[in-house]
């Protein structure tokens, strides 16, 4: 059986939820432009009345499908749940906002907005969460320099959403193409774009990167992320009077 596609996705689920679907939205790189096949994923919103366990089981066989084929698990939330989380998760609302293509049902956006003190308390969170990881995943791959770029590779689609919320926190659009959005927010952070550059070009397949110079970029992409953290650390907070 071949890699379950967007059509199968909503078709299986106007099957298990039946009346209960409100909407399907897809989001993120697919949207705009940077989804790269066979290496990019497939970001979905699901809305639905209610999530009562006996429907989610009967999700289940089809969400570790659409997994298989590489993507994350749709996001499922109720109607309510979605018209009432925007505070707890902005970078995730903000981008979905920006950067969506309804699939199904109706736009569920009216009235919706983020608030910029919520996004900048979650992306010091996801920045600093993000710069662990990396310091995780270095340690693990040692100095094999194909796990190094494995993990740059695996790094970047997270490290582009901080990277547009930044752009956001500093009241400008970011730009949808990743070398654009990447020189921007250098520029703001005073961090070195050449590391983060390079590997974006290795995940478009332009300019791989080898194992003998992985190391190298690495070093120079947890540089630029410690800079990041620190420039996000010193944004004041709205209401704060810093």
């Amino acid at each position: 059986m071949g890699r379950m596609t967007l059509d199968q996705l909503l078709a299986e689920l106007k099957t298990v939820f039946g009346t209960q679907l409100r909407t399907v939205v897809l989001y993120g790189s697919a949207v705009a432009g940077e989804h790269i096949p066979n290496r990019s994923n497939y970001n979905v919103l699901v809305l639905v009345d209610s999530l009562p366990l006996d429907r989610l089981l009967a999700k289940a066989p089809g969400a570790q499908a659409w997994t298989a084929a590489g993507n994350p698990p749709p996001l499922l939330l109720t109607v309510s749940e979605w018209r009432s989380s925007s505070d707890i998760f902005p970078m995730e609302y903000a981008d979905i906002l920006e950067r969506h293509r309804v699939l199904y049902g109706d736009a569920p956006f009216e009235g919706l907005s983020v608030s910029p003190t919520d996004l900048r308390l979650q992306v010091e969170n996801q920045a600093m969460g993000k710069l662990l990881q990396l310091r995780q995943g270095a340690l693990a791959a040692g100095g094999d320099g194909t796990r190094q770029a494995a993990l740059l590779a695996a790094s970047l689609s997270a490290i582009m959403v901080v990277f547009r919320a930044v752009t956001r926190l500093h009241g400008e659009s970011p730009p949808t193409d990743y070398e654009a959005l990447t020189r921007l927010v250098a520029e703001h952070a005073g961090f070195d774009a050449a590391p983060f550059l390079q590997v974006v070009r290795h995940v478009r397949g332009s300019t791989p990167l080898g194992p003998g110079e992985a190391g190298s970029v690495l070093g120079a992409y947890l540089q630029g992320m410690e800079r990041l953290v620190a420039h996000v650390n010193r944004m004041p907070i709205a209401g704060s009077g810093d």
